[in-house]
């Protein structure tokens, strides 16, 4: 069985000079500290090559204290996910979709994914490397199994007023937008290097950042109101 940390590894100060509430706030500073540096170390080296005690030296705690919050290297690794995958799913649900004309909110959802993986290159690098793992460790996660409904809910809201008011095509479901939107956003940030050794270009350059994002929108929305 896995020993508690003493009070002064929870906090990193004089327990007597805590009380139960500001040792809540710390130990949920630490947890959090360990799973920003566990996301760069597993996204920078992969599941296999991120070393927890790399991690207990990169935040202010010990490689027992890592075990003692998540259990260990694969659960430390799931809790990496999971924030990572919810995150993305928070900011989908936050859309205020029914304030929007259908073709505009899809313009906007697939805006904030392309906002979203592009200020968040560690999310797709964690995507990837899962993806060499077959999502063994998503299947183990009530979590990250449950993230499935709110990325579909809210751009089926979409489609369903689109279908309505008779603007977008019905073969098509959330699953297959969604699908479109991801593969447009992952591939300019999981493939920026080896398209711009080929191509010369930089995905990510700033001077067409605007252009692709509309691009983006435009693909969507041209596919959804064809026929």
């Amino acid at each position: 069985m896995t020993a508690q940390p003493s009070d002064a590894e929870a906090v990193h100060r004089d327990p007597a000079a805590a009380g139960p509430g500001e040792r809540t706030r710390d130990a949920d500073r630490t947890r959090a500290d360990i799973l920003a540096v566990a996301t760069s170390e597993f996204a920078d080296r992969g599941y296999a090559g991120a070393r927890i005690n790399e991690i207990a030296d990169k935040t202010s705690t010990t490689k027992r204290m890592i075990y003692y919050y998540f259990g260990g290297k694969e659960q430390l690794y799931v809790a990496v996910l999971e924030q990572a995958y919810s995150r993305i799913r928070s900011l989908e649900q936050q859309l205020d979709v029914e304030h929007l004309d259908p073709v505009e909110a899809i313009r906007e959802l697939a805006g904030l994914t392309f906002d979203h993986h592009e200020s968040h290159p560690e999310f797709i690098r964690l995507v990837s490397i899962e993806n060499i793992h077959h999502a063994e460790h998503i299947a183990h996660s009530e979590v990250l199994t449950g993230l499935a409904n709110p990325a579909v809910d809210v751009l089926g809201t979409i489609l369903e007023r689109g279908w309505t008011a008779g603007l977008f095509r019905d073969d098509v479901d959330a699953l297959d937008v969604h699908q479109v939107i991801s593969a447009f956003c992952v591939f300019r940030t999981a493939n920026r290097h080896t398209f711009g050794a080929i191509f010369g270009r930089d995905l990510l350059d700033p001077a067409r950042r605007d252009h692709q994002r509309s691009m983006l929108g435009d693909l969507v929305v041209a596919y959804l109101t064809a026929g």
